[in-house]
């Protein structure tokens, strides 16, 4: 009876829980149901934030109904209500950065101080875009992900009224450069951030109140005002109010200071960027001083103004994992404790003055380096004196560049199993590369840059790279033919520049088999033989073919009309037989090199208009120049000289718009390829290579030209160089043409033009190269300006009817002396006495003037002629008695004095 009622009771017991259970669970479901909205007022002060911008990209656009906890961008806490993050950044409107090999996120351009164009496009195979980036580990969650649009950005003022969010801990509005604000008060209200990240928000109308407002956030530890066109930083503080702060980014600010010291109280810092902030000055040993920031993981002091060596207290940085000091004005040693950061993972020391001697100690130690990138600014001054075993053996990106490795192959490169990107540009390498080097590295290396160095041999046949997308040996000593297997050695090859070697040989047909080549450069050397003819629509990509200064004959084949983003081509100097192409048309040509060949036919009609420079110099084209060039409005270079044309010069250069609108850009750099090309200018040829896309120059010289010299082309106010010597033009020199107030050089030599040298050409305030001799010119030859300085008197040779310096031959008129001879503007353009008279004439009525307005009024103002003569009486007397004082003193002196 006792066993059944246990059983009844543990029964019993066994339901109540199971209902008690199931109890609690629909209690805790129905409280999981329960929505918490948003809080009214910042519900309000939400909605004010979105009245005071404009909403183009429709960010907002889900910013409607009574909760704000279920807006796009916005997050709440669960249990109060309260807005607690805020996401509205704009992705692409980021600040892009330059990333180093493998993705690193490193160097970038600056608005307000940019890098150099010239030295970013000799570089720029290292880099990729990528913008800067913010850690938001909640992001996933409120899926702010947006379009990517550029214009994706909010427009507007920031409402002052985000400040009424007192629970808010991070707040995102990156990217967004319409955005601005007249201060950040507001923010300082947001006593619970943790993260604020403003990047490309206008706040330069704050100066340095921004800093006391983000002062008064203690909770704070990640701060991002990255390119907001601040100006001013703070040298110090009463007191630091952040230092909890883990993260600071403030890049691309221009403040003009070195750094504060108040920065190195942040001792829980582990990021610091400072990228582009225009500090200057040596970079302070606190970094590393008594471990004050021994917790820095990342810093970047690139493209500043910092000078002097690296200060030894770097060593004590131990937890440093990437280290930017590129594109500064360092001018030091690298010092021995960088030994010290074993932990350095990413190191960056590009475009700066280093000097003295790196070894062993300063990498040995560096075990978990895997990228390392310095150049000097001093050729050679660094050098690495690095045994087998002394560099950091997991490299797998290297770029060396100025400094000294040679003359022998490093021995320490060889040891080096598994780099991807090995650069090694002008470091004095001399001899041949060990032929075990090669296959250790061909199955991961996707870069290799050897170029500028003395390295001799033929190129290795076993030279095996299946993933190398970059190949750059110019201007050393390799010699040999090309392998004629090299798809088949590199089939994922992307740009070949074997230029400026000793290369012989013919040009392999599997050249024309890799499929991804975009840029083929094999400029001189001594090829031979003829082009390849089996070009394909396989190499779509094909932008760039540099075959000049070669030995290559025979016929531009036609199939390279398949080539259908062909942009430069440049085949001068060989000896090309033939016609051009007319394939060609289907390419996509800005610039086209052929002169110095034996080129023949008509000129090609279907040039399109969007090419930049046309250079068919030096071949043996007759025939017109082609009425439809007149539409190449993004022309800058012609050069059609010494060729077989004839006929008139079209009336229509003044389309050239290129040449008078310096907003016009006929030329685009490509990346990785430098054209280099010949042009003749101020009297003598000259080669163009980084400056060749500020070069405007027409040269048809050397022809059979006939007729005048268009009036139109004196509208090209652009225009560097004119040459149309050595042709049978005829007519006058066009008055206009002072309008060209850019020409450098005019040549218009060896013609039958007549008439009187236009004055207007004194306007020509540019000119430095001159060259009107042996035409049938007449009258004095025009003075002035920069005409003054061309005093060469075989300018004007062989015109007998000219007259006038610097000519021996005197203009009628002119005064017998040797002297200079005063001449007027009409007198120089006919010899005219207008001017003459009325320079007399004015000297005449200035002394009439100037006489009776002083003596007439004392003629007729009795009292003016009293205060005038009594003037004069007082300065007579003062004279007199001066002059008797120093009689008497004179005589004291010398005892002339009667007692």
């Amino acid at each position: 009876m006792m066993v059944n009622y246990n059983h009844t009771v543990v029964v019993f017991l066994l339901l109540s829980l199971i209902f008690k259970l199931g109890s609690c669970t629909e209690n805790q479901s129905q409280t999981n149901n329960v929505t918490v909205k948003c809080i009214q007022s910042e519900r309000e002060a939400l909605v004010r934030f979105k009245a005071g911008v404009i909403d183009f990209p429709g960010k907002l656009s889900s910013w409607f109904g009574e909760d704000c906890c279920q807006w796009k961008g916005v997050k709440c806490d669960n249990e109060s209500g309260h807005v607690t993050q805020l996401n509205l950044s704009n992705p692409a409107g980021r600040h892009r950065h330059f990333d180093y090999p493998d993705g690193i996120t490193r160097l970038a351009l600056n608005p307000n101080k940019p890098v150099s164009a010239l030295y970013c496009s000799r570089l720029s195979h290292i880099y990729n875009r990528r913008s800067c980036k913010s850690h938001w580990p909640w992001r996933g969650d409120v899926k702010a992900s947006f379009s990517g649009d550029v214009n994706a950005s909010l427009s507007g003022e920031i409402s002052p009224y985000l400040g009424n969010l007192p629970s808010l801990t991070h707040l995102n509005l990156e990217g967004n450069y319409n955005l601005f604000t007249k201060n950040l008060d507001w923010v300082s209200s947001l006593s619970s951030l943790q993260k604020l990240y403003m990047g490309e928000v206008k706040i330069n109308h704050t100066k340095a109140d921004w800093l006391h407002a983000i002062n008064m956030l203690p909770s704070l530890l990640e701060l991002s005002l990255c390119s907001c066109q601040l100006e001013h930083l703070p040298s110090s503080l009463t007191f630091l109010n952040f230092t909890s702060l883990v993260v600071l980014d403030l890049s691309y600010n221009s403040f003009n200071t070195s750094i504060p010291q108040w920065l190195f109280n942040l001792t829980s810092l582990t990021k610091l960027d400072l990228t582009f902030t225009n500090q200057g000055g040596k970079i302070l040993d606190s970094f590393g001083r008594l471990g004050r920031l021994g917790s820095l993981q990342y810093l970047y002091l690139a493209g500043n103004h910092f000078y002097g060596s690296i200060p030894a207290s770097f060593g004590n940085l131990s937890s440093l994992n990437e280290l930017d000091l590129s594109y500064n004005e360092m001018n030091g040693t690298i010092p021995e404790s960088f030994g010290q950061l074993s932990t350095l993972v990413k190191l960056y020391l590009l475009e700066n003055s280093w000097e003295g001697v790196i070894t062993e100690a300063q990498l040995m130690n560096l075990i978990n380096l895997e990228e390392f990138m310095l150049t000097t600014n001093k050729n050679q001054s660094l050098v690495f004196n690095v045994t087998h075993d002394g560099f950091p053996p997991s490299l797998k990106s290297l770029h060396l560049e100025g400094c000294r490795i040679g003359p022998k192959f490093p021995l320490w490169l060889k040891f080096q199993s598994e780099p991807t990107y090995v650069t090694l540009r002008n470091v004095g390498i001399e001899g041949t590369i060990p032929e075990e080097w090669f296959p250790m590295i061909s199955a991961q290396l996707t870069i290799l840059d050897l170029s500028n160095n003395q390295i001799k041999g033929n190129l290795p046949h076993q030279l095996v790279f299946p993933n190398v997308a970059k190949l750059f040996l110019q201007s050393n000593l390799f010699s040999g033919p090309i392998p004629s297997n090299i798809s088949d050695l590199m089939p994922n090859l992307q740009y070949l520049d074997l230029s400026e070697n000793q290369l012989s040989g013919t040009i392999p047909l599997s050249i024309s088999k890799i499929k991804h080549l975009n840029i083929l450069v094999l400029r001189r050397n001594n090829l031979s033989g003829k082009l390849p003819h089996n070009w394909n629509e396989s190499q779509i990509g094909l932008r760039v073919v540099d075959i000049s200064e070669n030995n290559i004959c025979g016929k531009i084949p036609s199939s390279m009309g398949f080539l259908g983003n062909l942009s430069i081509l440049v085949l001068s100097n060989n000896n090309l037989s033939g016609e051009i192409p007319s394939s060609l048309q289907n390419c996509s040509i800005v610039s086209m090199d052929l002169g110095g060949n034996h080129l023949s036919g008509n000129l090609p009609s279907w040039i399109e208009s969007n090419i930049f420079m046309l250079r068919l110099r030096s071949n043996l084209f007759n025939g017109t120049i082609p009425k439809k060039w007149c539409n190449l409005y993004k022309l800058c270079i012609l050069d059609l000289a010494q060729n077989n044309l004839f006929g008139a010069i079209p009336n229509c250069f003044n389309n050239f718009t290129a040449m008078v609108d310096q907003n016009i850009f006929g030329y685009k750099p490509i990346e990785n390829y430098t054209e280099k090309a010949y042009i003749v200018t101020k009297g003598r040829e000259y080669e163009y290579d980084r400056t060749l896309q500020f070069v405007t120059c027409i040269d048809l010289s050397g022809n059979s030209l006939t007729g005048g010299i268009p009036i139109q082309i004196t509208s090209l106010t652009r225009l560097g160089t004119l040459n149309l010597s050595m042709n049978h033009l005829i007519g006058s020199i066009p008055k206009n043409i002072g309008n060209m107030r850019w020409l450098e050089t005019l040549d218009l030599s060896n013609n039958s033009l007549f008439g009187a040298i236009p004055g207007s050409m004194s306007s020509l305030t540019s000119l430095v190269h001159l060259n009107l001799s042996f035409n049938n010119l007449t009258g004095r030859i025009p003075s002035g300006n920069q005409l003054q300085t061309l005093i060469d008197a075989t300018i004007y040779k062989g015109n007998p009817l000219l007259c006038g310096s610097p000519l021996l031959t005197k203009c009628l008129g002119d005064e017998a002396s040797d002297g200079p001879t005063i001449t007027g503007v009409d007198d120089k353009q006919g010899g005219d006495d207008y001017e003459r008279i009325w320079f007399y004439a004015s000297i005449g009525l200035g002394f009439v003037v100037g006489f009776w307005s002083v003596c007439g009024t004392l003629l007729l103002k009795k009292s003016w002629r009293h205060c005038y003569f009594r003037f004069y009486d007082d300065i007579k007397d003062r004279i007199s008695l001066l002059i008797a004082l120093k009689v008497v003193h004179l005589k004291m002196i010398f005892g002339l004095e009667k007692n």
